[in-house]
């Protein structure tokens, strides 16, 4: 089980790498070993942003929390 203050934490330091660019996330939940976030801003009609969500941020946050199970974009 994942706590929502771990993947606060994990997601405050890459936070500032998307607002540099105009987006942000939030975290939205937390369900046992999974996380769902939102996209907002440049990030939530950019079309890297799977990418960046899923190669980029999801391996940050496995490696700070290896017990995620799944990101999800809600």
């Amino acid at each position: 089980m994942i706590s929502r203050d771990k993947v606060e934490a994990v997601l405050s330091r890459i936070r500032p790498l998307l607002q540099a660019d105009g987006g942000d996330i939030v975290l939205v939940e937390v369900d046992d070993c999974s996380a769902g976030v939102r996209l907002t801003g440049m990030c939530a009609g950019c079309p890297s942003a799977r990418m960046t969500l899923y190669d980029g941020i999801e391996t940050i946050l496995r490696d700070e929390i290896p017990e995620l199970g799944s990101l999800r974009l809600v």
